[in-house]
């Protein structure tokens, strides 16, 4: 079925965006969360009117591109925002998110699809490239901080993150120890019945050998 979303959804689509889902996910998780609604008609054709109506904010030229990318060159974006103690956020910052804070700073309309971020998931400063028309590309300076509290330095971030990674590591379970038993050398393999009647008529062979070898020196 179609639905409108109406948040950001990993891997679904972004905010307003009409997509094509599964009966199911949307009833029992799109809904219920108010992550979407279905996809009227009415509600089609108002999003589409929106739609064209912001465009007229975007650039429509290279010199009105250039103006824009200016602007954005100046600017910096902050969100403040929950975040656990290792840095990792309690939801993350999309492109919608960075695209509706440049119009509410900058009254500057951003096509979503044009900036170049997944979802920001962690602390941090970040240059978040935005493609303002052909040829026209911008970074906009952008800090994501925890709630109530001050970004730490880069070599405190990097650290935190470190931290986590190594926290997951110890987490994960470990490799099967099956398969660790199974790496053994072969020279360890203790000999099977069928693998010693064949090492005794080997060494029968070789004798027999050397027999005949010494009766012909003799």
């Amino acid at each position: 079925m179609d639905v409108i979303l109406l948040e950001d959804v990993d891997k679904v689509g972004l905010r307003g965006d009409i997509v094509s889902v599964a009966r199911g996910y949307a009833r029992n998780f799109l809904f219920p969360r108010r992550l979407a609604e279905e996809a009227s008609e009415g509600r089609v054709a108002e999003l589409r009117k929106r739609d064209a109506q912001r465009a007229r904010h975007e650039a429509s030229n290279a010199e009105q591109a250039q103006a824009i990318a200016d602007a954005l060159r100046k600017t910096v974006l902050s969100f403040e925002v929950k975040a656990g103690p290792t840095g990792s956020l309690f939801g993350s910052v999309t492109a919608t998110n960075v695209a509706d804070e440049i119009w509410r700073t900058r009254k500057i309309r951003v096509d979503r699809r044009k900036i170049g971020i997944e979802n920001i998931k962690r602390i941090g400063r970040y240059e978040i490239p935005i493609d303002v028309y052909q040829d026209v590309r911008v970074e906009v300076k952008t800090l994501v901080v925890p709630e109530g509290g001050e970004l730490p330095s880069d070599e405190e971030l990097e650290a935190m993150a470190a931290a986590e990674l190594a926290a997951q590591q110890t987490a994960a379970p470990p490799e099967s120890a099956a398969a660790e038993e199974y790496e053994v050398d072969a020279g360890e393999i203790d000999a099977g019945p069928e693998d010693v009647a064949a090492e005794s008529a080997s060494d029968d062979f070789d004798e027999t050998v050397e027999a005949a070898a010494e009766n012909q020196e003799l």
